[in-house]
């Protein structure tokens, strides 16, 4: 596959430094770096990245995240291998990330969980890192930004 042009963030100069703040503002809400590297894959999974499916697997990694758990992410319901916050995340990811699907977008169940978990920092940290993946994901699809390409 061949970009249709430059990643939009690129092009635009002061474009990538802000949202580079945004993903660093994320990372400062008190979540561990695991759980917001799982908050990546999912999201990223669910709007199929590419780019930021592999390259948020290889950032994962670095970071000591297994191979196991991260083959497992799209299934997480099902595989043992995450704590019950890491669920609650998820569940707040995808509820999140896919707005559309039900009337009530993100169920007061879902939230309920997250916040069982997460203090209202880390929820907005959470909440900040699936929106930032998702902007992510709409430049890189949009412009079909080939998985395994580096900026």
């Amino acid at each position: 596959m061949q970009a249709r042009m430059k990643n939009p963030a690129q092009i635009l100069p002061t474009a990538y430094p802000a949202l580079l703040q945004l993903l660093d503002a994320a990372k400062r809400g008190g979540v561990p770096e695991t759980v917001l590297d799982l908050v990546h894959q999912r999201a990223s999974q669910i709007n199929g990245c590419g780019l930021c499916v592999v390259g948020g697997a290889a950032h994962a990694k670095k970071n000591g995240e297994t191979d196991e758990r991260l083959h497992a992410v799209a299934a997480w319901r099902d595989a043992p291998f995450f704590t019950d916050a890491e669920r609650a995340a998820l569940a707040l990811t995808e509820a999140a990330t896919r707005l559309s699907d039900r009337s009530d977008a993100v169920p007061d169940h879902v939230w309920d969980e997250a916040a069982d978990h997460f203090d209202e920092k880390q929820l907005a940290a959470i909440i900040l890192m699936v929106g930032v993946t998702n902007l992510f994901n709409r430049l890189n699809v949009t412009t079909r930004q080939p998985a395994g390409q580096t900026w």
